[in-house]
């Protein structure tokens, strides 16, 4: 039993966020305030040579970087905990990731040759660029306390994990310790001490985000509810009104994308 909830995607710790939130990557004028991700080269190079993520947007901090394309990306707002635990700032060196190397070439080739559907290319391959900057920042541990150290940590990723994939699985400690292959106390002392919350609290706050999404988007409170984990409506708008200081029913209407 133990051993099916963490099967299939096991190893997958960006997907439910993209699935559940989105990622959208809009190509913008590389002056622009809300761009976050760049394309840059150094002030002596001709060529692209570093990607730099700046998950709450301005421009790179260092300034001998000279930018050739511009993109802001939208993880789905603050609703998505994901990027409040972003690094401040990602910055890769083109010539040290291959795959990223190709992807930065092509958008480079895309931007500089106008084609029918170019637009549209280029979002694609900006959207696959920021969630590779994403996963290298979690392999190469360029994080600290919180959400993505957890998803580093080699015991525990596969818990959140699986509270990811299955928001509505009747999740206990007890269960997570079994699946982390710790003993109740150790894994509530090394989940709390590098995710920085207590394992129930943070099923809880993962439940609450999907069902504040999906109420954005426009779905009834009794069908998230039941959705997202919680036994009645009554018991999630209750969580719900405590964690976010106003009911279910005034969350904001989710905006179409631009």
């Amino acid at each position: 039993m133990i051993e099916n909830l963490i099967s299939g995607r096991k190893h997958d710790r960006l997907t439910a966020f993209m699935q559940a939130f989105g990622l959208r990557a809009v190509v913008t004028d590389r002056l622009e305030a809300d761009a976050n991700l760049f394309l840059v080269s150094r002030e002596e190079e001709a060529d692209a040579s570093y990607v730099v993520f700046r998950a709450a947007g301005g421009a790179p901090s260092d300034p001998t970087f000279s930018v050739l394309v511009a993109a802001r990306i939208d993880f789905g707002g603050i609703d998505n905990p994901l990027v409040g635990a972003l690094p401040e700032e990602l910055v890769l060196a083109l010539a040290e990731h291959p795959r990223m190397r190709g992807l930065a070439d092509a958008l480079m080739m895309e931007t500089e040759n106008a084609s029918c559907g170019g637009r549209t290319v280029q979002e694609r391959l900006c959207e696959i660029i920021v969630v590779l900057a994403v996963r290298r920042a979690i392999d190469m541990g360029r994080v600290g306390a919180g959400l993505l150290a957890g998803l580093a940590h080699p015991t525990l990723h596969p818990c959140l994990v699986a509270v990811h994939d299955r928001p509505a699985f009747g999740w206990r400690t007890e269960t997570l310790a079994q699946l982390a292959g710790l003993s109740r106390g150790h894994f509530i002392a090394q989940f709390t001490g590098v995710v920085g919350t207590t394992p129930a609290a943070y099923v809880t706050a993962w439940r609450l985000a999907l069902g504040r999404a999906e109420i954005a988007a426009g779905h009834s409170v009794k069908a998230v509810a039941h959705r997202v984990g919680f036994g009645s409506a009554a018991a999630f708008s209750r969580a719900f009104s405590r964690s976010y200081g106003y009911p279910p029913a005034e969350t904001p209407k989710a905006r179409s994308p631009r």
